[in-house]
């Protein structure tokens, strides 16, 4: 299969109602999903956090990077997207193109490691307030892992190429496109380098792009914060956010209408292709 079927196999499976309370079965399902599919490629390690008095899993893949000859270990790129869903939704757009390139990510790189170690993530009740982000963010600042980066992916197959298509938090209508057919990167200060760096790689794949650094951890600018990077700004690690700008361009956002029938998945194969081409040269 090209990378568009493994793509469209990957949401067919994660696409349906999936929310931890309301549709368990599915939330169960899409979980198990995912682990078997990780499991192909390393041990799966589980780690649990609980709220509300009811456990909640974070799925977690380590990929080794290259042999080194120094001693010195590289600290790992972690690269996550969340596999919750508000109830209601089947949540294609949001968040099942995040977990579909997550899994493609982790095949790509277990054939052909980079120089960095990996971790990917899975994570859950982001919808209920970035809890599973928050919990791990707050563990590894607590045993004072480093991180070369982290990288969010949340949304990433939803594009209108109509002029007037795209919106934003003002001002920042002024300096970017008026037309929602890019991919967005978001990040905060210590991440520039990489943002310029994932753009231009994402650009030279075929997908237009835009990036924004955002001071302060994005608290001037709420809507910058709504995914599972925030936790990683908030505790001082260099994280950013991959998107197709979510509310601010997908009119199905959080709706029944999620589904894959609205996403176009040449652009999230595209997505998928640049970032793999650009993480490959971090």
């Amino acid at each position: 299969m090209n990378l568009k079927e493994q793509l469209t196999t990957h949401l067919s499976e994660i696409v349906r109602e999936r929310d931890p309370y309301m549709a368990s079965a599915g939330h169960f399902f899409v979980q198990e999903y995912i682990r078997a599919s990780f499991s192909q490629w390393g041990s799966v390690e589980i780690h649990t956090f609980s709220f509300k008095s009811k456990t909640f899993k974070n799925l977690i893949l380590n990929l080794p990077g290259l042999p080194r000859k120094k001693k010195r270990d590289l600290p790992p790129i972690l690269i996550a997207a969340h596999y919750d869903a508000v109830p209601g939704s089947p949540g294609a757009d949001d968040n099942a193109t995040g977990v579909a390139v997550l899994l493609e990510l982790a095949r790509m790189f277990a054939k052909e490691p980079i120089k960095y170690p990996l971790r990917l993530i899975a994570f859950d009740m982001e919808e209920y307030g970035l809890i599973g982000s928050a919990e791990y963010a707050a563990m590894l600042q607590q045993e004072k892992q480093k991180l070369r980066l982290m990288i969010s992916l949340e949304m990433l197959g939803y594009k209108d190429s109509r002029p007037n298509s795209q919106s934003y938090p003002p001002p920042l209508e002024r300096f970017y496109p008026d037309c929602g057919d890019f991919i967005a990167l978001i990040g905060n200060l210590r991440t520039i380098p990489d943002l310029i760096h994932l753009c231009r790689n994402i650009r030279q794949s075929g997908t237009p792009s835009e990036w924004l650094t955002v001071p302060n951890k994005g608290k001037l600018v709420p809507p910058t914060r709504r995914s599972d990077h925030a936790p990683f700004w908030d505790v001082g690690y260099p994280a950013m956010m991959v998107t197709d700008t979510s509310f601010m361009r997908n009119p199905h956002y959080h709706k029944p209408s999620d589904t894959i029938a609205t996403l176009d998945l040449d652009f999230l194969t595209g997505v998928c292709r640049g970032l793999e081409q650009g993480i490959r040269k971090i």
